[in-house]
C-alpha cells in the first residue's frame, strides 16, 4: 500500500517535488483493474453497467458503457465560485492519486499515469470551491478534475487560464481515454475536501507557531513574569498541547533580559512592604493564559492531522474492489464526515486563536491596559497622528467575520439527489470555510506582529537590546516588510507583505 504524509503533501504541493511512480504500485492497480474487468462481465456492478444514484436501477447496454463514464464527468462539471489555487489543486490531485494507489478502486493505470503527468508537468486543473455536498464524494469538484484529464475544459499553466486541449498538446500529453469505471472512480471520493484539509493543516501549523511567537514577544515587550509559561506551572495541567506551547514559549524567550522572574519579586523586600503595587502582579488573561488557550488549538490540529492522513491513505470511493476477497463491495466510503468534523473543529480553534491575537493587539493599543505604551502605539503627535488606530479596526472586523463563520457545517445536511443522498457531510464546504477562517487569521496575525514590532521600537534602547535572539530575528524579518510608523501612511501594502511572508514561509512546530 502506498502511504503519504502531510510532510510529503507539502513537498509535492508547495515545493513541486517530482512524483515518482513505483512500478509495484502501478502493477497492483493493474491487477485490480483486470480483476474488475473479468468480474463484471456477468454481474451487475454499480457504476459499470448501471446508471448512477437514484437511476442505478437502470441497466446500461454494453455498447454505451464508455459513454456512460464520459456523460458522468461532463454532466457533473458544474462547479461555481473561486477556482482553487495551484497549491490546493495539486493537493487534490495528490489525494485522488494516492487513494487510487491503494489498488481498491478498479481504475485503469491510464488514470494513474495521467494524474502523475499533470503533477509533474505543472498542469493545474480548474476546480471550483463550490459544488460538493461531501457524500457520494466530491462529485462536482472531481468531475472538473476528470474533465481536464480527458482534455476538456480549462486548466492553469504558470498562473494563466488556458484551454486544456491546447496545453496538453503542447506538452505531449494525450487526453485520457476512460475505461470500465474510470469516470466514477475519479469523482466518487473525498479527495477534494481531503486535499484542501491537508493544505489547511499545513498552514494552520504555521499559524500556531506564529501565535506562540507573537505571544512570546509581547511577554518580552511588557516585561511579564515567567511563571505563566513555566514548566512547573504547566506540568500540573495534564494536557500535551498546553505543555508543548509553554515549552515553545520558554525556548523562544531564552536569552531575554526582559522577562521577569517571580522569585525576584519574592526577594524584593521593598515591594513586599507596599500596600499598592505600581506594576501588575499578574498579567491580563490574553498574556498570562497563552498555554491554556493555544494548547487545545495545537491538540486539535494534531488530531486533525491524524484523521486527514488516514483519509489520504484510504480508499474512499464506491464500490470497493477486492481481488484478494474475490468480490466487489458496495457501501459508503465516499462519505466525508471525518473530514467535515475535523475542519469544523479546526476552524473553531483557529477563530479562538484569532480572538487571542486580537485581544493581545487591543492590550497594546490601550495605554490604560498596558501602562507602558502611548495610545494606539502612536509615535507621532497625539491628536494629529493616529498610530495603529486604523489597522485595529481591520483586525477587529476580520475577527468578527471568523466568529460568524464558526458555526458547524458538519451538522447542516440537506437531502438531495432525489433523496438518494438523504444525509450528507458537507465536508468540502467545511474545508472551504476553514480555508477562509485561516486566511482571516493570517490577516489578523500580520497586523498584530506589526504592532508588536511597533511596540518594540517604542522601548528604551537599553530595553530593546535585552530582547531575546529569537525576538530580534523576527523583528528584523518583519522590519524588512513593514516600517516603524511615525507619520500617517497607508498600511495595506505593508500588511499584505507581512501576510505573504508569515503565511508562505515554512514555520514548523
Amino acid at each position: 500500500m502506498n502511504r503519504i504524509s502531510l510532510a510529503q503533501i507539502e513537498q509535492y504541493a508547495f515545493e513541486k517535488k517530482e512524483f515518482i511512480l513505483a512500478e509495484d504500485a502501478l502493477h497492483q492497480v493493474s491487477q485490480s483493474f483486470a480483476f474488475l474487468t473479468n468480474f463484471s462481465k456477468d454481474k451487475i456492478i454499480y457504476g459499470i453497467n448501471t446508471g448512477f444514484g437514484p437511476m442505478a436501477q437502470y441497466r446500461i447496454e454494453t455498447d454505451q458503457l464508455n459513454n456512460l463514464q464520459y456523460n458522468l464527468i461532463r454532466s457533473h462539471s458544474s462547479g461555481v465560485g473561486k477556482p482553487l489555487n495551484e497549491i490546493y489543486a495539486r493537493a487534490v490531485m495528490l489525494a485522488r492519486l494516492n487513494s487510487f494507489l491503494q489498488a481498491n478502486s478498479g481504475v485503469s493505470t491510464a488514470v494513474i499515469k495521467q494524474l502523475v503527468a499533470f503533477l509533474n508537468h505543472g498542469v493545474i486543473p480548474e476546480i471550483f470551491e463550490h459544488g460538493s455536498v461531501g457524500a457520494s464524494g466530491d462529485l462536482v469538484q472531481l468531475s472538473h478534475l476528470g474533465l481536464n484529464l480527458i482534455g476538456e475544459g480549462h486548466v492553469y499553466e504558470n498562473g494563466a487560464r488556458r484551454k486544456t486541449a491546447e496545453v496538453l498538446a503542447e506538452k505531449g500529453i494525450k487526453p485520457l481515454k476512460m475505461e470500465l469505471r474510470d469516470g466514477l472512480g475519479l469523482i466518487n471520493g473525498t479527495s477534494c475536501m481531503t486535499g484542501m484539509a491537508a493544505i489547511n493543516l499545513i498552514y494552520a501549523k504555521r499559524l500556531v507557531q506564529w501565535a506562540i511567537t507573537a505571544s512570546s514577544m509581547i511577554n518580552e515587550a511588557i516585561e511579564s513574569f515567567d511563571d505563566s509559561f513555566s514548566k512547573q506551572l504547566n506540568a500540573v495541567k495534564h494536557h500535551k498541547g498546553q505543555q508543548t506551547v509553554a515549552q515553545l514559549m520558554r525556548d523562544f524567550v531564552a536569552g531575554s533580559g526582559l522577562i521577569r522572574s517571580r522569585e525576584e519579586l519574592f526577594r524584593d523586600d521593598t515591594a513586599m512592604q507596599k500596600t499598592e503595587f505600581e506594576r501588575k502582579i499578574q498579567e491580563y488573561y490574553s498574556i498570562r493564559c497563552v498555554p491554556q488557550i493555544l494548547g487545545p488549538v495545537l491538540d486539535t490540529i494534531q488530531y486533525a492531522q491524524e484523521v486527514v492522513e488516514n483519509e489520504l491513505n484510504s480508499t474512499n470511493d464506491n464500490p470497493i474492489v477486492r481481488p484478494e476477497d474475490d468480490n466487489v463491495f458496495h457501501g459508503g466510503n465516499f462519505h466525508g464526515d471525518y473530514i467535515s468534523l475535523e475542519m469544523d473543529k479546526v476552524k473553531l480553534v483557529l477563530t479562538k486563536l484569532t480572538m487571542l491575537m486580537e485581544r493581545q493587539l487591543n492590550f497594546l493599543m490601550n495605554s490604560k491596559l498596558n501602562g507602558k505604551f502611548p495610545p494606539f502605539l502612536n509615535a507621532g503627535t497625539w491628536g494629529l497622528n493616529f498610530g495603529f488606530q486604523g489597522v485595529q479596526f481591520t483586525a477587529t472586523s476580520t475577527t468578527a467575520e471568523s466568529q460568524a463563520l464558526s458555526t458547524s457545517v458538519y451538522i447542516h445536511s440537506i437531502p438531495n439527489n432525489n433523496d438518494n443522498q438523504d444525509i450528507v457531510s458537507m465536508g468540502t464546504n467545511s474545508a472551504v470555510i476553514a480555508k477562509q477562517v485561516l486566511e482571516n487569521a493570517f490577516q489578523v496575525m500580520s497586523i498584530h506582529i506589526m504592532a508588536i514590532c511597533q511596540a518594540i521600537d517604542l522601548l528604551h534602547p537599553e530595553e530593546k537590546e535585552k530582547l531575546s535572539p529569537n525576538a530580534k530575528s523576527v523583528y528584523g524579518q518583519i522590519r524588512q516588510r513593514a516600517q516603524f510608523v511615525t507619520d500617517d501612511v497607508p498600511q495595506s501594502e505593508s500588511i499584505a507583505a507581512v501576510f505573504e511572508y508569515i503565511k508562505e514561509t515554512p514555520f514548523h512546530l
